[in-house]
């Protein structure tokens, strides 16, 4: 049973959320915990969401882990640096660690492009642009049934696109980049709340009760996702555009306001209303887990090569998986399955 499958790990600044999918994508199993800061707090806390895993599964665990995480990934060493908002600065080989954990092979990715792999696996379209809002934004590409990397791992990387020349500075370094203006910390800052709503929600709450402040801020705030999606069209064109990400649970208001967006900004031109964004934008099919699913399944994301699989020391081909199954000590896990 565990031989077909795998587990994805989504690491995020806030939570460390793991599942458990078969070759379709369908969710087994899930685990969410609070991501502790700092290189060792988050392999403890992947850690702990393996050990609630492999709980779930008689306390073995599948022999495949992905992860999808922020910060520059290096596939090849299984090492991730410059995560700042994990804490992480210099590479840690954090693929390495947990498979010496697990005895699992282990394959790192970029969080963005697990998430964009996890959107074509749930919504079965081979041709998208996945447009992620969340705490920034950025973007990822499926192109003929194909993860697009780009030669150096910026491909999509809409967020920091700069569209305000005179806007604020940039963490990248750039100034005005589109996700100062069309992201979650946007909303944050332009509507704070008390933290039991999420900003996002709580803004477009007040716009449909009519508050003409939260109806300008959503207007603003939509026209920018708008720009993004037109540039991911004009740039690209894929057939599909998907919104994902925190924010996007915001639901169908944010859709009717970045569809209107869309229109708007046709409006007048024959050649941006043929090309119908506002009908081929669409939200993330449901509340998945698109980023731990598209992890787990990213080796079947066009990849050539063993590219950034690490298995345990000695360990050859993904037969027959022992290395250090049945770990015990600060990792907790049974191990995988052979």
């Amino acid at each position: 049973m565990n031989g077909d499958l795998r587990v994805g790990l989504d690491i995020g600044a806030t939570k460390v959320l793991g599942a458990v999918v078969d070759n379709d994508g369908a969710v087994v199993a899930q685990s969410r915990q609070p991501t502790r800061l700092g290189a060792e707090g988050v392999l403890t806390t992947a850690t702990s969401v393996l050990d609630s895993l492999a709980k779930d599964l008689d306390g073995v665990l599948p022999a495949h882990i992905g992860i999808g995480v922020c910060g520059i990934v290096d596939r090849d060493s299984g090492a991730v640096s410059h995560a700042v908002n994990l804490g992480i600065g210099e590479a840690f080989p954090l693929a390495a660690l947990l498979a010496d954990r697990t005895g699992a092979e282990v394959l790192i990715e970029n969080d963005v492009l697990a998430a964009t792999w996890g959107a074509h696996v749930v919504s079965g379209i081979d041709d998208l642009a996945f447009l992620s809002v969340g705490t920034g934004l950025a973007a990822g590409f499926v192109l003929s049934g194909k993860l697009r990397r780009g030669a150096h791992g910026a491909a999509a990387e809409v967020g920091h696109l700069p569209v305000d020349p005179d806007g604020p500075r940039c963490s990248c370094g750039q100034r005005g980049c589109l996700e100062l203006s069309a992201s979650g910390s946007t909303l944050a800052a332009a509507w704070p709340t008390d933290g039991q709503v999420p900003p996002a929600a709580a803004l477009f709450a007040a716009a449909a009760a009519g508050n003409t402040e939260a109806v300008m801020i959503r207007d603003r705030f939509a026209g920018r996702l708008a720009e993004g999606i037109r540039i991911l069209e004009l740039s690209v064109g894929p057939d599909a555009i998907i919104i994902g990400g925190g924010v996007s649970h915001v639901g169908e208001p944010l859709l009717a306001a970045v569809a209107a967006a869309l229109r708007a900004q046709a409006a007048g031109s024959p050649f941006l209303t043929a090309l119908d964004l506002a009908g081929r934008t669409r939200l993330l099919p449901g509340q998945e887990p698109v980023g731990a699913i598209g992890a787990a399944l990213i080796g079947n994301a066009g990849l050539t090569g063993n590219a950034g699989l690490t298995g345990s020391a000695g360990l050859t081909g993904s037969a027959g998986l022992t290395g250090s199954a049945g770990l015990t000590g600060s990792a907790g896990l049974i191990g995988s399955a052979g």
